[in-house]
């Protein structure tokens, strides 16, 4: 009995999109967080009666045919990669990008890596770096003896020195795009690798064409909208609960074709 084999896809379908939904709603409060969606295909029909095969010998046609599906697969966990809000933090090393691009970061492995959570910290030698550390390029150093840090919406850092009246350029922080950003493999800690399906970045600097710009003290929250997850959280429980439905029944035909005498 195929119903028993189908449904059980269709279980497997919905325990994966419930998962995905679950981690959506985990990272709700992550900073610059891109929600994902479960996407599902059908799998292979089976074909009793083909469509356009000849019924007789006169050369009639079978109009639809006959064919029974055999469930359902995930195709692929969708990563949607709108704009999310925008919150003040005023704190001075708090950048968000506004529009397309992602912070590069340098990885231990001596890798980039690309992020929009920019929630950045300065290092013991005065590097900006992220929470754990890694060095964001092109790796600009603030002097010890600065007084206050000013970035500009194209990136530029700026830096006032202890005695001084005037603002010294420290460095340009660098942004990066991708033709498809959904292309992009998650590693964890808000950090995302290039692969052949992103393509490869196109570098350029913030608040020119094709680039995004920079805004200090804020942060991009996540663009998880937890009423929309909650009802597909809700929908998708009751279409395991359907598919576990069609399992007990076809289980309850074979019950009844067992005890026929």
């Amino acid at each position: 009995m195929r119903s028993l084999s189908i449904a059980a896809t269709g279980m497997q379908a919905q325990q994966t999109n419930v998962e995905v939904i679950s981690n959506n709603i985990a990272n709700m409060n992550t900073t610059a967080y891109t929600r994902r969606r479960a996407e599902f295909n059908d799998l292979l029909y089976q074909n009793l009666r083909r469509q356009g095969a000849q019924s007789s010998d006169t050369g009639t046609l079978v109009p639809a045919g006959v064919q029974l599906g055999l469930g359902v697969r995930t195709a692929a966990v969708y990563r949607i990669t709108e704009q999310g809000s925008l919150t003040n933090t005023d704190n001075t090393l708090d950048l968000a990008i506004e529009g397309k691009g992602y912070f590069q970061v340098t990885l231990p492995s001596g890798e980039t890596a690309y992020t929009r959570a920019g929630s950045f910290q300065l290092s013991s030698t005065g590097e900006i770096v992220t929470n754990d550390g890694y060095a964001v390029q092109p790796g600009i150093t603030i002097p010890t003896n600065s007084t206050s840090i000013t970035i500009n919406a194209s990136g530029e850092v700026w830096v006032k020195l202890d005695g001084q009246t005037t603002q010294t350029n420290a460095g340009t922080l660098q942004i990066a795009t991708f033709v498809n950003e959904a292309g992009m493999e998650a590693i964890g800690d808000n950090l995302y690798m290039e692969t052949p399906a992103s393509g490869g970045p196109t570098q350029g600097t913030p608040d020119t064409t094709g680039f995004g710009s920079v805004l200090q003290g804020y942060l991009e929250t996540s663009n998880v909208n937890v009423v929309t997850e909650i009802t597909d959280l809700i929908s998708a429980q009751r279409a395991y609960e359907m598919n576990s439905k069609v399992v007990t029944t076809s289980d309850e035909m074979l019950n009844t074709i067992n005890q026929m005498k």
